[in-house]
């Protein structure tokens, strides 16, 4: 039986990338997202390149419907091996830290953090019984490295890097591999690409270079194979303590 790789977050960008690289090897593809209609675009493009793909609405800023989706996505295909976990959309902005108040890191939090935690406990058994796996994560620089007036994300994102890191490390022994892809770049194609630049240029912020999601998708396969870092920065000279 090939293998299966569940997108979460699926769009144009970078969803669809990753979908296109793990299907080019023989991987059967689960999209996940809000909207069934974009989604079953995606699946005809997919298809006709020869990639099997199966659309899965679902809201995952609804931690609680975890269990049941990733039952549906194994009932389809019998299995899940790789998770791609990236949802970010334009519903999520960036807030000034000194304007952050509790009610917004209350709504960002389920889709950021605690979504992705509930997708690894409802894969977590299949993997550890099998004794492979992986577990894949996009997310904002801001997660590794504060910037001025462009909070609100980061702090949410660094509490799920902070898990990733020691998911990796109590994970390393298993054959189950944990890693972070973490984008200092606009992503072409993405949806969402018009709306943080616009917030960087309102907030005086980094000009970030555009980045086309098939190399982003490449460092996840890099990642998946070689499996030996927890986390990928894009660009690879671009780590927080080159710009602290």
């Amino acid at each position: 039986m090939s293998k299966v790789i569940a997108v979460f977050g699926a769009g144009t960008g970078l969803g669809v990338s990753v979908a296109r690289r793990f299907g080019r090897e023989g991987f059967r593809v689960a999209l996940v997202a809000r909207r069934k209609d974009r989604l079953d675009t995606l699946v005809e493009v997919l298809a006709g390149e020869g990639i099997e793909a199966v659309a899965f609405s679902a809201d995952l800023s609804k931690p609680a419907e975890v269990p049941a989706l990733v039952e549906a996505i194994r009932d389809r295909f019998g299995r899940i091996d790789v998770v791609a976990y990236g949802p970010i959309s334009g519903d999520q902005g960036f807030t000034p830290a000194a304007k952050l108040d509790a009610a917004t890191l209350e709504g960002l939090t389920p889709l950021l953090l605690f979504t992705p935690v509930e997708v690894v406990q409802a894969v977590l058994p299949e993997w550890t019984e099998r004794g492979e796996g992986a577990f894949l994560l996009a997310q904002g620089y801001s997660a590794a490295q504060p910037m001025p007036h462009l909070s609100g994300l980061g702090p949410v994102m660094s509490a799920t890097r902070n898990y990733l890191y020691s998911l990796n490390a109590e994970l390393a022994d298993t054959g189950i591999y944990v890693g972070a892809l973490t984008i200092a770049s606009l992503i072409a194609r993405s949806e969402v690409s018009a709306a943080a630049q616009a917030a960087f240029e309102s907030a005086d912020g980094p000009h970030f270079p555009v980045v086309d999601p098939d190399d982003l998708a490449e460092h996840y396969w890099n990642m998946y194979t070689k499996r030996d870092r927890v986390e990928q920065f894009h660009p690879e000279s671009l780590t927080p303590q080159a710009t602290a």
